[in-house]
């Protein structure tokens, strides 16, 4: 699952991550992701979420889903421009596993996907 309010980073992940074999959901917002995820018969492996977002932001949309049996399973990877220490820490003690920096090339994604064992180690270039 990706979840951006930008209509192009959801496209730049979906492509990268589609090219991994995974099949994409896509969510504006993270209010729109968590109804997604509702509404889904099988939890996606990963959601690669933003932080600022309207309606419902990255670390609450983190907080949301970790607080539903339902869902922990789900590995959560912020995409995110906050670079802030604090900020990353804030994050993962929510519940992100990872926390990749905005910009990023498509082998960033790649190589922190398989760190999570999500891509199998043949796959990077």
């Amino acid at each position: 699952m990706v979840i951006d309010d930008s209509r192009a980073m959801r496209l730049i992940l979906r492509r990268i991550v589609t090219q991994l074999g995974f099949e994409v959901h896509e969510a504006g917002n993270g209010r729109e992701a968590l109804d997604l995820l509702e509404s889904m018969s099988e939890p996606p492996q990963v959601a690669l979420i933003d932080w600022n977002m309207p309606e419902m932001n990255g670390l609450e949309f983190v907080s949301a889903v970790r607080s539903q049996e339902r869902f922990r399973q789900i590995t959560l990877m912020m995409v995110t421009t906050e670079s802030e220490h604090g900020q990353i820490v804030r994050a993962l003690a929510a519940g992100a596993h990872e926390y990749v920096i905005k910009p990023f090339t498509p082998d960033a994604i790649t190589e922190k996907l398989a760190l999570l064992g999500l891509v199998p180690s043949g796959t990077l270039s």
